[in-house]
C-alpha cells in the first residue's frame, strides 16, 4: 500500500524517465562485417579484412580482456610453461583498424541481419563471421566443479587456473591411481587430453615418483587417435611407458570427498567405480548457449551449419564461422584456423564484391602431439584423415625437433604472423622442403 502511495506522488514522469535513460542508453552500431568473438578465428580473419578495408567496417564483439595462446595450456600443466607466457591484452592483438565493442552477443537473427548484446545493444552487418569457440561444461560432470575448486588433487587443462594447479597436483601426487580423461563430447584440441597424461608421466619420472604411479587414460573414442599413422605410433608409447589406455570409457561422476571417479563403458552401458591419488579432467564442450539458441544457424549438434569447403553458411549466404563453432568435420586445432582463415577471407570478399572465389579448405589440421620432455609427434592430417606432413622427414616418430618448434617456434608464429593476418598454414613451407611435389 506505502509503495502504491509513493508511486502515486512522485508520479509518471519520474518513471518514464527512469525508462527514458535506460533506452537512452543503448546503442546501435553499423558495419560491413561483424566478427563476433576475439579468440584466434575472430581476430584472425579481422586483420586479414582490416588489410583492405577502412577503419571501423570491421567490428570485433568480444567481452574479454585478454587473449589466450590456448596450445600453451597443456605445457603449463607440466610445468614446462607458465600461464603468464600464454596471453596478451586483447587490445592488443585486435586490428587497429578494427571497432572493437568489449561486449558479450546475447542474440543473433540472421533474417534482420543484426546481432543484440547482452545489455541490449544492437549491430546491423552486411556479412557476419560466427568465431565464439567452444564453452567449456564442467558443470556437466556431477562433482567435477567442486573437485577442482576444493581438492587439491584434480586438475584440468582447458582453463589457465586449472592448467596451473595441474602441476601442483602433479608436485604434490606421492603414489597410487593418475586418471587421464577424454569426454564424450566434441572438444578443442583433441590431442591435449593424452598429451597431459605423457607429459605427467615424464614428470612422476623426473621427481622420482613413476614407480609408484599406476596410469590410465580412459578416452571416450573408440580410437587412441583418428589417423592410423598417428594412433600406431602412439600405441608404442603407452606400451613402452606402461600407461594403460581404456577405449569407449567416459566420465560420468567425480566424488571429490571419496577420491573416486565413476566412468561408463560406451559399448555395454555398464559403470564402474575408480579410486584415484590424482585425476585429470577434461570436460564436455559444446558451442556457446548464444549460439545454440538460434536455431536458424546450428545444425542439430549446435554448430553454426557451413558448406565445408568454404565456411559459408547453408542457409544465409552472408553468415561464415570459423573454428571450433563451425559444423565443418575437421579436427578443431589452431592450425585448422590458420588454413581456414585465407578461406573465409577470400569469400567474404567476393560476397561484399560481387564476385567469386574458388579457394576451398580441405579439412587441414595439425596436432603436434608433445609425449614428454623434448619429445614430440607431429600430426598433421586433413578431411579425409590422410597425412599431410610438412617436413621431409617421417613425423609419426617422437622427435626433439618438433618438440623445439611446438614449445618455442610456435608461439612466435601465433603471435607475430598468424594473428596478424599474415600466417595461412604450412603449404608453402610444404612445397619448398618438398620441392613442389
Amino acid at each position: 500500500m506505502l509503495r502504491k502511495v509513493l508511486l502515486h506522488k512522485s508520479g509518471c514522469p519520474q518513471l518514464k524517465r527512469c525508462f527514458s535513460v535506460s533506452n537512452n542508453l543503448l546503442e546501435k552500431h553499423n558495419c560491413k562485417v561483424l566478427v563476433v568473438g576475439g579468440g584466434t578465428g575472430g581476430c584472425t580473419v579481422a586483420a586479414k579484412l582490416t588489410k583492405w578495408m577502412k577503419k571501423d567496417e570491421v567490428i570485433v564483439l568480444e567481452p574479454a580482456d585478454k587473449h589466450y595462446y590456448q596450445p600453451l595450456f597443456t605445457l603449463c600443466g607440466g610445468g614446462i610453461k607458465t600461464v603468464q607466457d600464454s596471453y596478451k591484452s586483447m587490445q592488443s592483438v585486435l586490428p587497429p583498424k578494427a571497432k572493437w565493442i568489449k561486449k558479450a552477443a546475447g542474440k543473433f537473427d540472421p533474417d534482420s541481419n543484426t546481432v543484440t548484446t547482452v545489455d541490449g545493444d544492437i549491430i546491423t552487418y552486411d556479412v557476419l563471421v560466427v568465431a565464439t569457440g567452444l564453452q567449456l561444461r564442467y558443470e556437466k560432470i556431477p562433482g567435477l566443479v567442486d573437485a577442482l575448486e576444493k581438492f587439491n588433487n584434480v586438475g584440468s587443462i582447458y582453463l589457465p587456473q586449472y592448467a596451473e594447479k595441474t602441476f601442483k597436483v602433479l608436485q604434490g601426487f606421492k603414489d597410487g591411481d593418475a586418471i587421464f580423461t577424454y569426454p564424450q563430447s566434441p572438444v578443442k584440441c583433441p590431442g591435449a587430453p593424452q598429451k597431459i597424461c605423457y607429459i605427467s608421466e615424464d614428470v612422476l619420472k623426473s621427481m622420482g615418483k613413476r614407480g609408484g604411479a599406476k596410469i590410465t587414460y580412459n578416452t571416450s573414442l573408440p580410437v587412441i587417435f583418428g589417423v592410423k599413422r598417428y594412433a600406431d605410433a602412439l600405441w608404442e608409447v603407452v606400451k613402452k611407458r606402461d600407461i594403460k589406455v581404456n577405449l569407449q570409457t567416459s566420465l560420468v561422476e567425480v566424488k571429490p570427498d571419496k577420491n573416486e571417479a565413476v566412468f561408463e563403458n560406451l559399448e555395454t552401458k555398464e559403470r564402474f567405480t575408480s579410486g584415484y591419488s590424482m585425476l585429470h579432467a577434461v570436460p564436455p564442450m559444446s558451442p556457446p548457449d548464444v549460439v545454440t539458441s538460434c536455431k536458424q544457424l546450428v545444425n542439430e549438434a549446435g554448430f553454426v551449419d557451413v558448406n565445408k569447403d568454404n565456411l559459408q553458411h547453408v542457409k544465409y549466404p552472408n553468415v561464415f564461422a570459423i573454428g571450433d563453432c563451425s559444423s565443418s568435420p575437421n579436427s578443431k586445432t589452431t592450425a585448422a584456423v590458420a588454413a581456414q582463415a585465407p578461406v573465409v577471407h577470400a569469400h567474404i570478399k567476393a560476397f561484399l564484391t560481387n564476385d567469386k572465389s574458388s579457394l576451398a579448405y580441405n579439412g587441414y589440421a595439425s596436432c603436434p602431439l608433445v609425449t614428454g620432455y623434448r619429445k614430440c609427434i607431429l600430426a598433421e592430417f586433413d578431411y579425409d584423415l590422410t597425412p599431410q606432413e610438412t617436413f621431409p622427414i617421417a613425423q609419426n616418430r617422437e622427435l626433439w625437433s618438433m618438440y623445439v618448434m611446438k614449445k618455442d617456434f610456435m608461439p612466435v608464429l601465433y603471435w607475430n604472423l598468424m594473428l596478424k593476418g599474415n600466417w595461412n598454414g604450412p603449404q608453402i613451407v610444404r612445397k619448398m622442403l618438398r620441392l613442389g611435389f
